[in-house]
């Protein structure tokens, strides 16, 4: 996984050759780390686990992989509209002060 001998720094990681019980628990654990105010690890399990979710043949674990999925894009989707709401009160609130302190 890590070449430390070259000065590559092409980290990658194959979920094919991971093993099914292990992707799950890698699913797990990243939709466990959203709740510790990570959202950044719900889209990244978005993102990582779609396919394994929803496109590949299924398999024991897919239905469990498919709930932590579909959570983390709920999860992904609320965080992106708390920070939007909150970017756009506090862009708001400076544009209503500098109005003030011009006028």
């Amino acid at each position: 996984m890590f070449n430390f001998g070259k000065l590559s720094t092409s980290i990658t990681m194959d979920l094919a050759k991971v093993k099914d019980e292990d992707k799950l628990n890698l699913c797990r654990k990243y939709y466990i780390g959203g709740f510790a105010f990570l959202p950044f690890l719900w889209f990244v399990n978005s993102v990582w686990f779609f396919r394994e979710a929803f496109l590949k043949p299924e398999y024991q674990q897919q239905k469990q992989i498919k709930t932590y999925v579909i959570r983390s894009m709920i999860g992904t989707a609320i965080w992106i509209a708390i920070i939007t709401t909150w970017e756009y009160h506090n862009t708001k609130k400076q544009s209503v002060e500098i109005g003030e302190v011009i006028s």
